[in-house]
């Protein structure tokens, strides 16, 4: 199982993350990951014993996430023997020309007219037929939902493994890539050693639920780049649908996901609300000082809210999508800031 590069991610440091925020104590309820991403901290939080609710707003995030978290007894795959066995039988799968093909390969056959290099046409048929295999499964009721987002993970990272991007899919490159030609192929993934409490949410970060004995931890985007857009790829295959898409780039529509936290005019207010919003009376923050706000600022409106703390998680490199980004990149310094709340009114942030 290859790795998936995405903006942000916190597997580097994940270790260290939760080494400031320990284990559960018998009086602890969740960890509430709100914006769980790939899954790393999740993941990490479960293996140290945390009941787990991790959310995100994007359905690719919740299924990859998902994919973090089961357990053999999760995702026992009963009408096939195993994870193993279901998975080499989805790779039996026939190529099927349907959206991926018509819109994110060279085929000819995009509603724009536009032949788009995100994959070959054979991976790009690949994809399609083994997205459609799973819905089948589906609505047979041959695969539970748990198995389903397992194996819709385990194909968005088959389909990164082979798409033609320098990162993310806000673009794509315009020659083909040595691992582009490469034909996808399915790997199964290390499953979590045994059960364990966990959920997995899509809901908007404002809405998800805590509770004042929870662990709150938040990961919200701090530059403008929009995840939505960023990562729209992924969302079509995991959706499973056939959404209208514009210009160039075959971008889906994303707005309804855009998020407040990639605007500086609003970043700042938007920590502000949502950590007002968090009933839990322990909330981290992760944080970079590459965000819109700085690390002043941030303290300086949580410190009206509790106790708080800033922990170095020290630093990691610079997202560098192409040649420029990496030859002028530096390092980016990673922080935990944690909050031990008070009862206070609500926060209130001047424009």
């Amino acid at each position: 199982m290859g790795t998936l590069r995405y903006i942000g991610s916190k597997a580097r440091i994940v270790e260290c993350i939760l080494d400031v925020i320990g284990r559960p104590e018998p009086q602890d309820g969740v960890f509430v990951d709100v914006f769980a991403g790939t899954g790393v901290v999740s993941r990490e939080a479960a293996v140290r014993g945390w009941r787990v609710c991790a959310n995100d707003h994007l359905l690719s995030s919740a299924a990859i996430t998902t994919a973090q978290l089961v357990s053999e007894e999760d995702v026992p795959f009963r009408n096939f023997g195993g994870y193993w066995a279901a998975l080499i039988e989805l790779g039996k799968s026939d190529f099927y020309e349907g959206f991926i093909f018509h819109e994110y390969s060279p085929s000819g056959q995009s509603r724009s007219g536009h032949k788009r290099l995100y994959f070959t046409c054979e991976n790009a048929a690949r994809i399609d037929g083994l997205r459609r295999r799973v819905s089948e499964w589906v609505d047979s009721s041959t695969i539970t939902p748990h198995e389903e987002k397992l194996l819709i993970a385990d194909l968005l990272f088959a389909a990164n493994a082979v798409a033609n991007i320098a990162g993310t899919y806000g673009c794509f490159l315009r020659t083909w890539g040595t691992t582009a030609v490469r034909s996808l192929q399915l790997t199964p993934r290390p499953l979590m050693p045994r059960k364990h409490d966990f959920e997995v949410l899509t809901l908007d970060a404002f809405h998800v639920p805590t509770c004042p004995e929870d662990v709150a931890y938040l990961d919200p985007p701090y530059t403008k780049r929009q995840y939505a857009a960023y990562y729209h790829v992924l969302e079509t295959i995991t959706a499973g649908d056939n959404p209208v898409v514009e210009g160039i780039t075959g971008l889906r529509p994303w707005e309804s996901k855009s998020s407040l936290f990639c605007y500086k005019r609003h970043a700042l207010k938007a920590i502000a609300r949502l950590i007002d919003c968090v009933d839990a009376r322990r909330v981290f923050l992760s944080y970079s000082s590459e965000g819109h706000v700085s690390l002043d600022e941030l303290k300086g409106v949580l410190s009206d809210l509790g106790a708080v703390r800033a922990y170095p998680m020290g630093n990691i490199g610079r997202y560098r999508p192409n040649q420029v980004a990496r030859d002028n990149g530096e390092n980016v310094e990673e922080y935990l800031v944690s909050l031990a709340k008070v009862e206070t009114p609500s926060l209130v942030v001047a424009k």
